[in-house]
């Protein structure tokens, strides 16, 4: 009997080869010929896959967006049973910042990306481009519910601080990247500005 072909298995296996040959061309000059490469398989398989370049780029961001959803799970889940806001907004921005080969992949695949998707239109209409609206909502919605405990410093408005964390660990990140300050000197700008923030948590009623 003809071996059965696990289609999920084979597009991961070329969303796989997309990242490391992007980490190593840069998301801007890679082709499906060097992700066919990659993988060890033919032109003609990746795209029967996926018929455009801008197609095989989304199917592959969003496995890295997954697998970085699941970094920060597991970061959470390292902090203990019930970790609060705070805790969980740590592992958010510190699963981003390039600590390591996985995580300096994708600070760079995500940010070549958002490059790319000013002027190319294809890509700037995908779902991938509202993943940083869902960290904004996330980030806010633990910060309310802080704010709700009392573990904010009177003042506090949970979204805009959202909004400058968020940012601050883009560029934090990118500033590791590009070797302009190490990832322990990045987490503690964090730690500062969360501090900034937050109060011990209230403790009674």
């Amino acid at each position: 009997m003809p071996k059965q072909v696990d289609h999920e298995q084979r597009r991961t296996q070329i969303a796989e080869a997309l990242i490391r040959a992007s980490a190593r061309l840069g998301l801007h000059a890679v082709g499906m010929r060097d992700v066919a490469a990659e993988a060890g398989v033919s032109l003609r398989l990746v795209q029967y896959y996926f018929q455009s370049k801008e197609k095989l780029l989304l199917f592959g961001l969003r496995h890295v967006t997954e697998r970085f959803g699941q970094r920060v799970a597991a970061r959470v889940r390292a902090a203990g049973d019930d970790p609060g806001p705070r805790a969980v907004i740590e592992a958010l921005l510190g699963a981003a910042l390039p600590a390591d080969e996985e995580s300096r992949v994708f600070h760079h695949l995500y940010t070549a990306y958002a490059v790319l998707s000013v002027t190319d239109d294809t890509l700037a209409a995908q779902p991938y481009i509202k993943e940083p609206d869902a960290a904004e909502a996330t980030v806010t919605k633990l910060l309310t519910q802080a704010a709700a405990d009392g573990q904010l410093r009177s003042g506090t408005d949970p979204h805009t601080e959202a909004v400058s964390l968020l940012a601050l660990s883009a560029g934090l990140g990118t500033s590791v990247l590009v070797g302009q300050r190490s990832t322990e000197s990045a987490a503690a700008v964090l730690s500062y500005h969360l501090d900034r923030i937050f109060l011990e948590p209230r403790l009674g009623p």
